[in-house]
Formats: C-alpha cells, sequence, structure tokens
C-alpha cells in the first residue's frame, strides 16, 4: 500500500528555522541548528553546511513550500537560492528560549573577546581581560542583536564603551618607505592619518616607522600605492602596539 504524499510538502527533522516577512506573507528556511549564526558571523562559508534544503517554505514545520508567484511578487526573483541568502542574513531565527539565552550568553562573551584582543587602556598601552570588558557591557546594558555578526557589534561597544572607560583599538606599527621625489609632498598628505611617527630616516627615499589607527590602514595603502604608482610601499611591523602583561583588575 502506498502514501500519498502532495508534491509541495517537504518533511524535515532537527531543524533551525529562520522566518521573514515580506510583503504581508510569511515565508520560512529550514537551516542546521547552530549554523545560522556561524553563517552570520562569517565562521561558516559554504551554504549547503546552513541550509537543510534550497527551498522556500511557508510553513517549515507542515512542510508546505513557497508558491512560485508568491516569490517573484515578494522578491522579485524565483532564484529559491538567492531568496534563501536573502531570509538567512535578515529574518528572524526561531529557537526556544533556552537556545535563545544559551545563544545570547555565547554572543555576549565572544563579543567581549574580540573587544580584548582589540583594544588597550590608552594610558598603559595595556591590554584589558575579557572579564572587565564584559563587566563594563553590563554596565551600560548593551544589548545583543542577533542579526548582527558578533566583530560588527565588537566595534559598536568600542564606540560606547569610549564614553565610560579609557579605551581606543590598539594602534598598528606600520613602516613606510616613500620616494624622494614625492616625500614631502607625501608625508604632508599622510600626516593627519599617523598618530605617532616613532622615527624617520632620509636616504635614498623616506623611511617612516609609525603607529596608526587600525581603521586608516586601508586609506594609507591605497594613498601610498596610488600617489607613487607602486614605487612606495607599506610593510605592517605590528598588528598591535601593546604593553605585555594584562591589565591587573
Amino acid at each position: 500500500m502506498s502514501i500519498f504524499t502532495p508534491t509541495n510538502q517537504i518533511r524535515l527533522t532537527n531543524v533551525a528555522v529562520v522566518r521573514m516577512k515580506k510583503a504581508g506573507k510569511r515565508f520560512e528556511i529550514a537551516c542546521y541548528k547552530n549554523k545560522v549564526m556561524s553563517w552570520r558571523s562569517g565562521a561558516e562559508k559554504d551554504l549547503d553546511e546552513v541550509l537543510q534544503t534550497h527551498s522556500v517554505f511557508i510553513n517549515v514545520s507542515k512542510g508546505q513550500m513557497a508558491k512560485k508567484e508568491d516569490l517573484v511578487k515578494s522578491f522579485g526573483t524565483d532564484d529559491q537560492t538567492e531568496i534563501c541568502k536573502q531570509i538567512l542574513s535578515k529574518g528572524e531565527l526561531q529557537v526556544s528560549d533556552r537556545e535563545r539565552q544559551s545563544q545570547l550568553e555565547t554572543m555576549f562573551r565572544d563579543i567581549a573577546t574580540i573587544v580584548a584582543e582589540k583594544c588597550v587602556n590608552p594610558d598603559t598601552k595595556r591590554p584589558y581581560t575579557v572579564s572587565l570588558i564584559e563587566r563594563a557591557m553590563k554596565d551600560i546594558h548593551y544589548s545583543i542583536k542577533t542579526n548582527k555578526s558578533t566583530k560588527q557589534q565588537a566595534l559598536e561597544v568600542i564606540r560606547q564603551l569610549k564614553d565610560t572607560m579609557q579605551i581606543q583599538r590598539a594602534h598598528m606599527r606600520l613602516r613606510l618607505l616613500l620616494p624622494a621625489k614625492e616625500a614631502k609632498r607625501l608625508k604632508e598628505k599622510l600626516q593627519p592619518l599617523l598618530q605617532v611617527v616613532e622615527s624617520e630616516d632620509f636616504d635614498q627615499e623616506l623611511e617612516m616607522v609609525c603607529l596608526v589607527d587600525p581603521g586608516c590602514f586601508r586609506e594609507i595603502d591605497e594613498l601610498i600605492r596610488c600617489e607613487t604608482k607602486g614605487r612606495g610601499s607599506l610593510e605592517v611591523l605590528s598588528l598591535k602596539d601593546v604593553e605585555e602583561g594584562d591589565e591587573k583588575l
């Protein structure tokens, strides 16, 4: 005896559902548990490791798939893989209260760890401990956003913590080599982007060792490459200028 199964129904188990409302309709995708946040943080790059199926549903638990015309009307395409990516990035992950609490606690600690790795006390040049950053985040009542990556939120936390404590991104130490002909003009352009110039040596070319904010690195790199047409160079001597040892609690 055969059992009739409607063709627009798919049964899935051990599933994490991500839901999005668009154009007045509800759409859902079926993902593997614990993989959604890995995708959003950038740790997981393989979509097949995240999605149980490249199909869009109106109800995952009932196995009811979305109609093609509804997809086109709401998303402007019937490419289900592309729609899955949209829902995966911007949709709401459906989890139990206990799972949500565990997820929030993990993200909170991950954010604090990133902040501790990237920042120092500007007075002592020493890093802060993760536990101290966690306490500071609780003091400012930082609210975790599950639809944003931990790296994005860490940068937001750094901005907010500057109002309540001595904290800044650890400087990068760079060696800049500038051709003699462009050295003076280029140095003037670079000056606003440099925090500290530790040494200057002018022989056949100008060699500078300096500390910069990591956020300025790309601009400095592009400026040197464009202005010198590739004859100048930039070398990263250290990613973080910090004193050895941990900040005392």
